[in-house]
């Protein structure tokens, strides 16, 4: 099985402070993973060298084959699909929705003096119908809801065709609808067997989609425990994790805490 993620002894420091590890992870092929914990878990830091936004301070971290701080990060870029604030934050307020998904394809944003192939131009279309979206081809990315927004730039994060995709906090502030409905789609991406290794960070267990099949529990910028997911998402790793103890459940795939106060 292919290694798609390998971070050995892997640290980030920040000012004298360490925010990240030191972590040993791996993610293979086949596999779909949740990244968990609390704030300053360290879970951006990671997300950031898995999307190779940083480098580690020390240790080492290799992704898709090929280790950071020896490799074109800009060509490897493009074998990596991703959603998160960042780009939310750069797509112009007049960029039209097919326009976004499609300059996926060039690793932009903002369409410029670019051709697009009516293959380009099927994917993209097909990519918003599977998310649920494909009405809004001709929209303004400003115009719509916060859950038609995610749901637009997951559709981008495909567009390239991918090797790994990463999605940073996919279900942040939507509503109960929006989040079910999105946790639906995610399901069914993930029985998928041509979809790319995905990675989704979230500090909410009851976000993580049916069909994951491990988790990372971070606490301080350590792991607390990763592997399978039954075995990690448990009462026992989630209340050392936050330091309280919580009660976790599981129903058909889908988890759910709550704080033991008894």
């Amino acid at each position: 099985m292919g290694r798609v993620i390998d971070l050995k002894d892997t640290t980030v420091v920040r000012d004298g402070q360490t925010i990240l590890g030191p972590l040993s992870w791996q993610v293979n092929e086949g596999e779909r993973w949740v990244v968990l914990g609390p704030n300053g878990a360290g879970k951006s830091t990671l997300f950031n060298i898995c999307s190779t936004l940083i480098f580690p301070t020390a240790g080492s971290a290799e992704i898709l084959g090929e280790r950071l701080g020896s490799v074109d990060v800009f060509e490897l870029r493009t074998r990596i699909g991703l959603t998160a604030p960042s780009i939310a934050n750069n797509i112009p307020e007049d960029e039209r929705v097919m326009d976004l998904v499609l300059t996926a394809a060039y690793a932009i944003v903002g369409r410029w003096q670019e051709e697009y192939e009516l293959w380009d131009e099927s994917r993209a279309m097909g990519l918003l119908t599977t998310l649920g979206v494909r009405s809004l081809g001709d929209r303004r990315y400003a115009s719509l809801s916060d859950g038609e927004k995610k749901r637009v730039l997951i559709a981008r994060a495909l567009m390239a065709d991918p090797e790994l995709l990463l999605l940073d906090e996919p279900a942040a502030g939507l509503d109960l609808g929006g989040r079910e409905d999105l946790l639906t789609r995610f399901a069914a991406l993930a029985l998928d067997p041509h979809a790319p290794v995905s990675v989704v960070v979230t500090h909410h267990i009851e976000e993580i989609p049916t069909g994951t099949t491990h988790a990372l529990l971070l606490s301080k910028g350590r792991s607390i425990a990763q592997g399978a997911i039954e075995s990690v998402v448990t009462s026992e790793n989630l209340s050392t994790a936050y330091g309280l103890p919580i009660s976790v459940t599981s129903d058909h795939g889908r988890f759910f805490a709550r704080a033991n106060n008894s």
